[in-house]
């Protein structure tokens, strides 16, 4: 349920937060119509829930994340429903789960499932919202038909080249913003997406060799090189260093910029506007000041940077090749510094964002809403990347204002997820309500219990769990399989907030914690029975140990 945090609390979360936050002003009587709610969807993709000084961070800064905390409300267990980004997607605009709207990959751009379900957006244009979307875009293209600008796929379509991708169509605005790009030099890489040189960090994975050397190795592969250790030395997750262009030439300035054009055209008419940042998800390579903004020698590692992960269900994962590079503290120090920097850099544009809304008279009539597809485990259990179900991957920042409407400093503890800000973007626009497999989140904010206490989230791996649960301070975790052989998990979170101590499973002591267990996995059939989930069988007949 939500609650009115205490001012000892809050001012300590936001200690970073900027001085002089315009006042929550409700709107004076008149005789007018009453005019439409504006909608304002911010996203970042990979940005991990507690990436945010209003969540507890104490080094990283985000004021203008603090800010709509503080003028709004802030989730404080909020999930992704699937902990990738073409599923995660998909599910926040059509609020439906990954089963329901056929959307269970990375891989599944142009399912013809999606396109029979409507989006908020779809839904808002045909009432008379005027819609744009603006940067990744990354989920079936068939959910972008309602927009008036053209969006940009990211990854392989089989639409057609009649638009130009987001890369190109990146790239070609930098080329006019910097057209003298610094030549390469010793000991720099090339980005493969600005085609700009950087300087890699020690985690990088080409980092030792020259890029004369990478390209010959490209040539010879045809790009299907995996390099030793089965790593893919062209992989974007293993690009990580100082990029040698300007601060206002970056991916994250690129797509803030077009936002604040949008705004300007869109100004006097109702409007349903999407700004979706690229980073902080790889490459992790960035500018100056944000690279290095944040010391990697002053920066803690995870507590359970050493977990040895003898009753974990991700102990397959976390043994690959890949991750063994993410149990160096000297790695992850690295890492986090220049993910924080990206965070930072997409706070500084979401302030001035908000300050156009403000400028423009609209920030009293807009729903604005801030969130992340899935997280990253930086270093958590010796891991980065997601999908995997762990509170780092699966945990996403989620802050919504409406001045007038949601009382400020509401923070709600409620588990939710994603799938439920189709319903809530309806309730707060005044759309009729739509069916969907989430519910709207206006009776949390609101201060009061729906009978709802849990949420869901899952994902297809075969090395790993396939369900999470959370409700209250429980979190499990299981397969649907019934003959897998991955260990189910129950974590207590307010003992236990690193998920390092399994209590069933190889535990000495499961058998007291069974029944805890089966109260989640009951909760959870619950949920599959509702949304028709073909794995209802599946969970049914996997007994927990």
């Amino acid at each position: 349920m939500a609650n009115k945090i205490s001012r000892r609390q809050f001012n300590s979360a936001l200690l970073g937060a900027s001085v002089g936050m315009a006042a929550v002003r409700l709107a004076p009587a008149t005789d007018k119509p009453k005019q439409k709610i504006n909608l304002l969807f911010i996203m970042t993709d990979q940005q991990r829930f507690d990436a945010m000084s209003c969540a507890g961070n104490k080094v990283l800064k985000t004021p203008n994340l603090d800010r709509l905390a503080k003028q709004g409300a802030y989730f404080e267990n909020a999930y992704s429903n699937c902990p990738i980004c073409v599923p995660a997607r998909a599910v926040m605009l059509t609020g439906c789960g990954i089963d329901t709207v056929g959307v269970t990959g990375n891989e599944q751009y142009d399912n013809p499932k999606a396109a029979k379900f409507p989006t908020f957006d779809s839904i808002l244009a045909a009432n008379g919202y005027h819609g744009e979307y603006y940067g990744k875009w990354h989920t079936p293209y068939k959910l972008a038909a309602s927009y008036k600008n053209p969006v940009r796929q990211t990854g392989k379509h089989s639409r057609g080249s009649d638009i130009i991708g987001q890369a190109a169509a990146y790239k070609a605005w930098l080329d006019k913003k910097d057209p003298t790009p610094q030549e390469i030099a010793k000991g720099q890489l090339l980005d493969n997406g600005s085609k700009r040189p950087y300087t890699p960090d020690k985690l990088d994975w080409r980092f030792g060799k020259s890029q004369e050397h990478w390209d010959q190795v490209r040539k010879k592969s045809r790009n299907k090189n995996k390099g030793k250790g089965g790593l893919n030395p062209f992989s974007q997750a293993g690009s990580y260093g100082c990029l040698h262009i300007p601060a206002a030439c970056t991916r994250t300035a690129f797509v803030g910029a077009e936002i604040l054009d949008a705004l300007d055209r869109m100004k006097d008419k109702p409007f349903t506007l999407t700004c979706s940042f690229g980073p902080p998800h790889p490459p992790m390579i960035l500018p100056k000041p944000y690279y290095g903004m944040y010391r990697p020698d002053k920066l803690p590692t995870p507590p359970s940077i050493d977990d040895p992960m003898k009753n974990s269900p991700y102990a397959r994962r976390a043994a690959e090749e890949e991750m063994r590079r993410y149990r160096d503290k000297a790695n992850v120090r690295q890492m986090t510094s220049n993910y924080y920097g990206m965070v930072r850099e997409i706070d500084d544009w979401v302030g001035k964002i908000l300050a156009r809304l403000d400028a423009h008279g609209l920030a009293d009539n807009t729903l604005v809403i801030f969130t992340s597809d899935h997280g990253e485990m930086l270093g958590d259990h010796g891991m980065h990347s997601k999908m995997v179900l762990y509170e780092g991957s699966a945990r996403i920042p989620l802050l919504m204002r409406l001045p007038g409407v949601i009382k400020p400093a509401t923070v709600v503890k409620t588990p939710v997820a994603h799938v439920d800000l189709f319903a809530t973007i309806l309730d707060y626009l005044s759309m009729p309500a739509r069916k969907s497999d989430g519910r709207s989140l206006r009776t949390l904010i609101d201060g009061k219990e729906d009978g709802i206490d849990f949420c869901v989230s899952q994902w297809r791996s075969g090395n790993g769990p396939n369900f999470m649960l959370r409700c209250g301070k429980w979190k499990l975790l299981t397969s649907y399989n019934p003959k897998s052989k991955v260990v189910d998990a129950l974590y207590n979170l307010e003992t236990d907030p690193h998920e390092m101590n399994n209590l069933i499973g190889k535990n000495p002591n499961s058998k007291k914690h069974i029944p805890q267990a089966r109260k989640l996995k009951t909760k959870l059939l619950g949920w599959l029975k509702k949304t028709n989930s073909p794995h209802l069988k599946g969970v049914t007949e996997r007994k927990l140990k």
